[in-house]
């Protein structure tokens, strides 16, 4: 199987790193393209693999082909690159917002197409991702997206109806949790710890709470009743964040990122 990648941006560099260390390809068989010598010049030093400016070269040279460039260059990208494609190779894209009938449209109704909303982490190789199948795909592309994308972190199949959920959620989430980071870091410095210190235990904390949600399965709030003691100090601290609107705040803005990838999609 060999693997291009239509833009050479950091989320391609880390897909193409995570298939290379997962054994899905060799870097001998990925290929990415991008107007930007600095893109090419990072994702070549990353990934060992080749690269080129040339889009269509990619196209021709992929079983699978990773569109990864920003959404208001996907029309242009497909459009000039559509008489390439013959039907034989599997899109995934993971163009934020940028609806399956619309990138079937633009292939000429030829393409298979799998559409994906990874997430920052992947560039760590924990990346939370979606992915939803479009009309010619079939049950083995499906299977293929998920092992590729698994490479990088956690892969879920969804209706299509719900990538805009997913992108207020996991795709925006990433943002909200480094704003939390911060803000305890803060909380920290201000309770007198070296900012260094406090910046360390806010990262580890919320990397370490993760981990136990994740591993013991149990719900976050029966998780967060574990840790909190009668008159103790963090039920004093979970009264301040519920005064504050902290829950309302997190479900507000998913909410909203959700709403703002439909309004992206729609134009």
């Amino acid at each position: 199987m060999k693997v291009g990648f239509l833009g050479a941006g950091k989320m391609a560099a880390a897909l193409a790193q995570g298939f290379i260390r997962a054994g899905r390809v060799s870097a001998s068989e990925i290929l990415a393209s991008d107007p930007s010598s600095a893109a090419l010049g990072h994702f070549a030093q990353a990934t060992a693999a080749r690269t080129t400016t040339s889009n269509r070269e990619v196209v021709r040279f992929g079983d699978v082909v990773v569109l990864a460039v920003k959404p208001d260059q996907v029309q242009a990208v497909l459009s000039e690159e559509r008489e390439v494609f013959t039907g034989g190779q599997l899109l995934i894209s993971i163009a934020a917002g940028v609806p399956l009938v619309k990138l079937q449209r633009l292939l000429g109704g030829k393409g298979r197409v799998i559409r994906v909303m990874p997430n920052a982490p992947a560039l760590a190789g924990a990346s939370a991702s979606a992915f939803a199948v479009g009309e010619g795909a079939t049950e083995a592309d499906a299977r293929l997206a998920l092992s590729l994308l698994s490479a990088v972190g956690l892969a879920l199949e969804v209706k299509e109806s719900l990538l805009d959920a997913v992108t207020g959620l996991s795709g925006s989430g990433p943002a909200y949790v480094f704003m939390m980071i911060e803000a305890l870091s803060d909380g920290g410095v201000a309770a007198g710890l070296p900012r260094e210190a406090a910046t360390r235990l806010a990262i580890q904390t919320v990397l370490g709470s993760a981990k136990l949600a994740l591993e013991t399965g149990l719900h976050p709030g029966v998780l967060k009743d574990m840790v909190t003691s009668p008159g103790g100090t963090t039920i004093e601290g979970l009264q301040v964040l519920e005064k504050g609107g902290v829950r309302a705040a997190l479900i507000g803005a998913v909410r909203a990122a959700a709403e703002k990838s439909r309004q992206l999609g729609q134009s």
